[in-house]
């Protein structure tokens, strides 16, 4: 079995990331983090998850990510799956976090995006269906 671990994302703002994340992942703590030089260039960075898996955060990031609307070479969003999409929703708003773009319209899934502080697109699915050929079709 193979599953991912984690992601290790650049950032400008460590808290201003981590108030995002606390919002949708308020059972997530910070696990650690310290200091580093990545390439001449002094960088701090945590540790955000539960016991298996986690997101780093470093906050040494300049200029702007890429444009999303755009044909870049880079990420295009990254998605996590939630049994309660509308309690995601909801903590995300009371963080100050707006929606920015819902999901296609789907009878066996629902799904929105959000955009990070750092501008990732950041994708939260519910299933409403434990059949995969439903879950994942696609028309």
């Amino acid at each position: 079995m193979i599953h991912l671990e984690h992601l290790n994302l650049v950032v400008t703002d460590i808290e201003k990331t981590l108030k995002f994340y606390q919002a949708a992942f308020p059972h997530w703590k910070v696990r650690g983090g310290g200091e580093a030089n990545w390439h001449g260039k002094k960088r701090n960075w945590v540790h955000f998850g539960d016991d298996y898996q986690y997101l780093t955060f470093n906050d040494d990031g300049v200029g702007e990510n890429r444009d999303l609307t755009g044909h870049q070479v880079g990420l295009a969003h990254f998605a996590f799956v939630t049994s309660d999409i509308d309690s995601v929703m909801t903590q995300l708003a009371e963080a100050g976090f707006n929606l920015d773009k819902d999901g296609a319209v789907d009878e066996y899934r629902k799904n929105v995006y959000y955009l990070d502080p750092n501008g990732y697109e950041v994708e939260f699915v519910q299933y409403l269906s434990d059949i995969p050929s439903l879950r994942n079709r696609y028309e």
